[in-house]
């Protein structure tokens, strides 16, 4: 086994919310998936945008 370290299947569906009619991950979730700071999702989505749905990626409102 390599040193990944392995997220449970419970753990990541705990992470996916319902947001405007739609299944969302938060930014700061898809970066501890990764491994990564969360503003660097941001800078990869911004700098790729062209890359991604045009839905992929939104603000949230504070009610939200």
């Amino acid at each position: 086994m390599n040193t990944t370290t392995l997220i449970k299947e419970e753990k990541i569906e705990n992470m996916i919310y319902e947001v405007r009619g739609k299944q969302i991950m938060l930014n700061s979730d898809l970066a501890l998936l990764y491994q990564v700071e969360t503003k660097r999702i941001n800078e990869a989505v911004r700098r790729n945008s062209e890359k991604f749905p045009n839905d992929f990626y939104f603000q949230l409102t504070t009610e939200e």
